[in-house]
């Protein structure tokens, strides 16, 4: 129920004003204290054309303002406040929660139409570290978000499983590994060659140039360059799913770098053929300047191809096979020049669906306020963050209810929970520290305190053996406690949040609703006896039911599990 909508009709019947109803809603303001209603309407924008104070229209305006939606109004200063018909709501929101069931929220701005999201891409033969959570995590909520508005999201892994750093780890094995080692432990070995080829090439920097070499023998397809490559990347494979499976994590694609190299000459050709390559210093490039940007250096003096080159060719590949509407990349904040060079260099090319590509950066996950870095073996080990995150919500739960059936499973639900939670509850843009003991805490901020709530819902209504299928259509629900309507205008705000999310690529919205919703539930809770037998019971079950279907909605959205138990 659009509450703001129906108070602009209302404001709009009410008075004479060149204001649409569109321009009234746009407006109106949700008071931050209860005290002062559900919505106000500030007068100022009518203060020049009635040549009054603010406080005296309001004054003369507030009588006026009447409409089956509005219980009452006040006049404060210069708004008006609308504290709405209570009964007439609560009847209205709990009926259209019903009704839509798992599919309140849900909006039709997608018309089904693909939208392609580059999301995790770790490189192959390198751990997954608490470096690559976010891209995975922030991803994937884009994509339940999207689904949610009615698009239709293609989750593509772009593996780093091409480029120097192979020829690099090739040296690094050949030197100073073992085929035993590598099968025993593929990705803790891979990572210790490829951190002491770059200690020892700071000895030697021949090193550097045997690097190169290799790589280049991958490229011109060396037997044994391919074949250790190719065994690099299932090994790696094998572990990153695990995590993935973790996470609750799933790829419709996972084409990486490798698999456009063959793509990228026909890119080169068309480019030249258009008359927007360069050479400058011995280097191709194509002069962005008319962008105010750097140039897009395409190959290097020396014909290696670069990153730029691999997007151009992957951009145009994934419009030809997905016919996106929206390409989105969901990568580093670091990355923000490269993909302004990407776009540029489409639309020079004569892409207009260039536009429709978005770079979805993100902060940084620090460790006592550093950066992690994969290179200098700084490296938090994503698994075992998950592994350490589960162990302490099992810790929590042998406290708080050691005879739970299904403990294992629980823990696991909100252990790594708590990780997804903790990364999309943080605004997408800003960098933050990350303390696993404070992440998985049942108190504060979490995703278990949100977890929580739902599962205290989940136990009144099983110790009240309800069943939402008793509430027939046309059942009355009344509800005569401010703390319930504080509940219920907080579960109506669900569809706006999930518009919000979308506009803005941003979960935090999302996050941030249900750490709210929960907090208005628990005071309903800690004020009301909701069993209690009496007139309202069912009311009281309906409205607890309806914030188990709006938690477990949003948690899903986020890639969070909702165990009914904890």
């Amino acid at each position: 129920m659009d509450l703001k909508q129906q108070v602009a009709q209302v404001i709009h019947s009410s008075i004479e004003t060149s204001l649409s109803i569109e321009e009234i809603q746009n407006l109106l303001e949700i008071p931050k204290h209860d005290g002062h209603g559900d919505i106000a309407f500030p007068i100022f924008i009518f203060a020049k054309e009635l040549r009054k104070a603010p406080q005296a229209i309001a004054q003369d305006l507030a009588p006026q303002m009447q409409g089956d939606i509005v219980d009452h109004v006040e006049a404060v200063g210069p708004y008006i406040n609308f504290f709405l018909n209570q009964t007439l709501i609560t009847q209205a929101i709990l009926e259209e929660i019903y009704q839509a069931g798992e599919h309140f929220g849900e909006l039709t701005i997608g018309h089904g139409e693909n939208i392609t999201i580059d999301m995790s891409s770790p490189n192959i033969a390198k751990p997954m570290s608490m470096g690559h959570l976010r891209s995975t995590v922030i991803g994937n909520a884009i994509a339940n978000i999207v689904t949610k508005v009615g698009f239709n999201p293609i989750r593509i892994n772009h593996l780093g499983d091409w480029g120097t750093q192979f020829g690099k780890l090739i040296v690094g094995y050949k030197k100073w590994g073992s085929e035993e080692a590598v099968r025993a432990n593929p990705i803790a070995e891979l990572l210790k060659y490829y951190v002491k080829f770059h200690e020892e090439a700071e000895k030697d920097a021949s090193l550097e140039d045997e690097g190169r070499l290799w790589f280049k023998k991958l490229e011109d397809g060396d037997q044994e360059a391919y074949e250790l490559w190719d065994w690099f990347k299932n090994e790696s494979l094998k572990e990153f799913q695990r995590i993935y499976d973790m996470l609750g994590v799933q790829f419709d694609s996972y084409n990486g770098e490798a698999f456009y190299s063959d793509k990228m000459p026909a890119v080169i050709d068309e480019l030249e053929a258009q008359g927007l390559l360069k050479i400058d210093q011995g280097a191709t490039i194509v002069d962005l300047e008319a962008y105010n940007l750097n140039p897009a250096l395409i190959k290097k003096s020396d014909g290696a191809s670069l990153y730029i080159t691999r997007d151009l060719a992957t951009a145009i590949y994934r419009k030809d096979t997905y016919d996106f509407s929206q390409s989105l990349y969901v990568v580093g904040n670091e990355q923000s020049n490269h993909f302004k060079q990407l776009k540029a260099v489409l639309e020079l090319m004569g892409y207009d669906w260039a536009k429709d590509i978005n770079h979805i950066p993100f902060g940084l996950i620090t460790q006592d306020g550093k950066k992690l870095s994969t290179r200098k073996g700084n490296v938090v080990l994503l698994e075992e963050v998950l592994n350490d995150a589960i162990d302490l919500a099992l810790k929590q739960i042998n406290e708080k209810n050691p005879d739970l059936a299904n403990k294992e499973q629980v823990a696991h639900q909100v252990g790594v929970g708590a990780v997804i939670f903790h990364d999309l509850k943080n605004d997408r843009l800003n960098n933050f520290d990350f303390n696993l003991e404070e992440v998985v805490q049942f108190e504060g901020e979490t995703g278990p305190y949100v977890q929580y709530a739902n599962a205290r819902a989940h136990s009144i209504l099983r110790k009240a053996n309800f069943d939402p299928a008793t509430i027939a259509e046309g059942s009355q629900f009344n509800l005569e406690s401010e703390e319930a309507f504080q509940v219920l205008k907080e579960l109506n705000r669900y569809p706006e949040i999930i518009a919000s999310a979308y506009e803005k690529y941003e979960p935090s919205v999302i996050a941030k609703y249900l750490l709210s919703l929960s907090q208005q539930f628990n005071k309903y809770y800690a004020h009301t006896r909701i069993l209690s037998e009496d007139d309202q019971l069912t009311a009281r079950l309906a409205l607890v039911y309806a914030l188990t279907k709006v938690i477990e909605s949003g948690l899903g959205i986020l890639g969070v599990e909702a165990p009914s138990e904890m």
